[in-house]
């Protein structure tokens, strides 16, 4: 809807880590901002690597940007693979012409604190799916009071992340939705919940079924940009992956003693997938999944072997207490989580996913190759070579970004054969992590003040930790530097950086943005200090990162630098690419990554930072901001989503007309229940996370 006035609230906002609640952090990463950062390491730190480049000049305004990259996006690329392109200028697009960021005349929202979704004059959204509808054949219509297990494996999930939309047909009339289910809220969920301590095994084993990955068929209304959930017949792809779906691992540390259990002594196949943040779209017509915060599930890890214990804490497992503050007790309903019992079992979460929506029936696949840590999802590109990147953060406070170069070349063709080597190119390759060089250390002194040259911005080097099967880090075999990547990083001399989330790549110049979430321990006692990539302490609002690579997607060496550093425009530490600041939308903690047809980057946000007068957390949203051409820099806020939720994620579709959005954890507010809700979102009585679909009713792009 469009700006109206507010509905009732019930329970303001209590203090958790920058703009979420204290109830956000204990069950979406089981308060990680509360410890002391599992990076120990004394590797340089990227920190708020920041206060970028504020002026046109600077050494990456010139030069080119590497391959196009096909199908890149997380949305709506065909599934037939596409040829790989050559190289094209930093800034021209597909067609050749100026990429001058076409499309964004919309007027911006302001910032507010609505209990709805807002969005500008001349668009509508609605609901496209909500928590608990149903999915699959026969499952029961949502009844808060009468959940079970067995109708949450049919319906659809909980706390929706990362989306995409897959075509059905040539037309893209008809089209899968492909949903992540990143993490469960019970005190949101149950009636009476006070904490795992007393939870129900059933409420563990529902909780069990909300996570994981959901398909749904869905079909455009009558043409236009509005979209609805298909209802009648068969619906044969429809699909839930849970936590306790069957999944084989590939690679070279499937079947490494790592990753055996008693239940699975060969360490080829788990049950189930946690924690799934953002994710990918493959040329291939597959969907990848990003395991994060799987650490907050297990228990026990005090009773671990001695020699599992240092892996353990570096992925932020609590080693000290059987049953750490905030756990959910999920080995009364599966022994699986108690470390003590199976200290393996967390090695077997923390991956990339490979699913195939097109096959129902096909088994998910979680690929070592490309290294395990928090990942929040997984951006594809293609090389002049034929070869496949996959640009990947680890998303904690002071950890790493990676990119996976494929060994095998990517196949246009749509043969058995030609499908077969393109599910096969994530299993082997280079597994890199990225080390940051300065231009203008010496001038930084934590104050975000600029360098003489009016830029913050570098080099860097992918440095290689696999290659050709083999460990490239001494000391470390080849399946312990993938399953125990951090500490492979570590000793590899990785740059720190300042939560490095979703990692997206233009459609149209090949640049790659990384959204760098925030990190509110940059320069406190005891934690790195500034450096030109990290020139403001306490980052609490984030920043984004654009990297040119040097040549290509498998090149070794790239060149970087800082379009925005977000916040307040008022604010003198904030820069948003040189750009009139009195022009642009305040933006806080840019978590989610994603462009339109025109190369405009479209930002979600999460756990916004900004406060009213009052001193009340703005709202979450989606913003879009061209990179290219004279508004590169034009932040414009086009969406705001509920009290207490996150704008987890966007995909705007292809033909440009519709963008489909993740409210995620609507209501999460420290002291919310089901019968005292912060949030009556989306159906006025209790809150409900969703997804909902925007689109003019005129027919024209979105954002124009």
């Amino acid at each position: 809807m469009t700006l109206a006035n507010e509905p009732r609230r019930f329970l303001p906002l209590a203090a958790g880590h920058g703009g979420r609640s204290s109830m956000t952090c204990l069950y979406r990463c089981g308060n990680a901002c509360a410890h002391p950062a599992p990076n120990s390491s004394d590797n340089a730190y990227f920190g708020d690597a920041v206060t970028a480049e504020v002026s046109r000049r600077g050494i990456f305004k010139a030069g080119a940007a590497g391959a196009l990259v096909i199908g890149a996006s997380a949305v709506g690329a065909a599934p037939a693979a596409a040829a790989p392109s050559g190289r094209i200028s930093a800034a021209a697009s597909a067609s050749g012409k100026p990429a001058s960021g076409a499309g964004l005349t919309f007027k911006a929202i302001p910032p507010n604190t609505l209990d709805t979704v807002i969005v500008p004059n001349g668009y509508d959204d609605q609901v496209l799916i909500r928590w608990g509808d149903p999915i699959l054949p026969g499952a029961p219509e949502f009844d808060i009071d009468r959940q079970s297990a067995a109708a949450q494996a049919r319906q659809f999930g909980y706390n929706n992340d990362f989306l995409v939309v897959v075509p059905l047909d040539r037309r893209f009339s008809r089209g899968l939705l492909v949903v992540n289910h990143e993490y469960t809220n019970e005190e949101l969920m149950f009636r009476g919940y006070t904490g795992g301590a007393t939870a129900t095994v059933e409420q563990m084993r529902i909780a069990l079924q909300a996570h994981g990955l959901s398909v749904v068929e869905v079909e455009r209304v009558d043409g236009t940009g509005e979209w609805q959930v298909v209802t009648r017949g068969r619906r044969r792809y429809n699909r839930r992956i849970t936590a306790t779906t069957p999944i084989s691992f590939s690679g070279p540390a499937a079947g490494s003693a790592l990753l055996r259990t008693q239940a699975d002594p060969r360490g080829v196949r788990v049950l189930g997938t946690l924690n799934n943040c953002s994710g990918g779209l493959t040329p291939w017509g597959t969907v990848l999944s990003g395991e994060e915060n799987f650490n907050q599930y297990f228990v026990g890890a005090d009773g671990a072997p001695a020699a599992a214990k240092p892996a353990l804490a570096r992925y932020g497992i609590d080693i000290s207490k059987r049953y750490p503050s905030g756990s959910r007790y999920w080995d009364k309903a599966d022994a699986r989580f108690d470390l003590a019992k199976n200290p393996n079992e967390a090695n077997r979460f923390g991956w990339i996913i490979e699913m195939d929506p097109y096959d129902p029936d096909s088994t998910p696949v979680k690929h070592t190759a490309l290294g395990r840590f928090k990942h929040e999802g997984a951006a594809i590109a293609v090389a002049r070579s034929g070869k496949v990147a996959a640009y990947m953060g680890d998303d904690e406070r002071f950890d790493y970004m990676y990119k996976f170069v494929s060994d095998r070349k990517l196949r246009k063709g749509s043969s058995k054969s030609d499908r077969e080597n393109n599910r096969r190119l994530l299993e082997s390759g280079t597994l890199y992590v990225a080390k940051l060089d300065f231009t203008s250390a010496s001038e930084i002194d934590g104050s975000g003040k600029l360098p003489s040259d009016g830029a913050f911005n570098g080099t860097g080097r992918w440095i290689p930790l696999t290659r050709g099967g083999k460990s490239l880090i001494p000391g470390m075999a080849i399946d312990e530097v993938l399953v125990h990547t951090r500490l492979a990083a570590d000793k590899a001399g990785a740059t720190k950086m300042d939560r490095p989330e979703d990692i997206e790549v233009s459609k149209v110049t090949g640049k790659v943005y990384v959204a760098l979430t925030n990190n509110s321990r940059r320069g406190a006692a005891g934690q790195p200090a500034a450096d030109e990539a990290a020139p403001r302490n306490a980052n609490k609002h984030g920043q984004v990162l654009e990297l040119i690579e040097n040549g290509d997607h498998d090149s070794e060496a790239f060149t970087w630098s800082l379009p925005i550093v977000c916040g307040d425009p008022a604010d003198p530490s904030t820069y948003f690419a040189g750009y009139d600041k009195t022009k642009v939308s305040p933006i806080s903690c840019p978590d989610n990554l994603d462009f339109d047809a025109h190369g405009n980057l479209w930002i979600s946000t999460d756990g916004n930072a900004l406060t009213d007068h009052t001193g009340t957390n703005y709202h979450d949203g989606l913003f879009a901001v061209a990179v290219e051409g004279p508004d590169r820099g034009k932040v414009k806020q086009f969406l705001s989503v509920p009290v207490g939720a996150e704008q987890a994620s966007a995909a705007v579709l292809p033909d440009n007309r519709s963008v489909v959005v993740s409210v995620q954890h609507p209501g999460e507010v420290t002291g919310a229940t089901v019968d005292q809700p912060a949030s009556t979102w989306p159906d006025g009585d209790f809150a409900r996370p969703a997804v909902i679909v925007t689109w003019r009713p005129d027919g024209g792009e979105i954002g124009a």
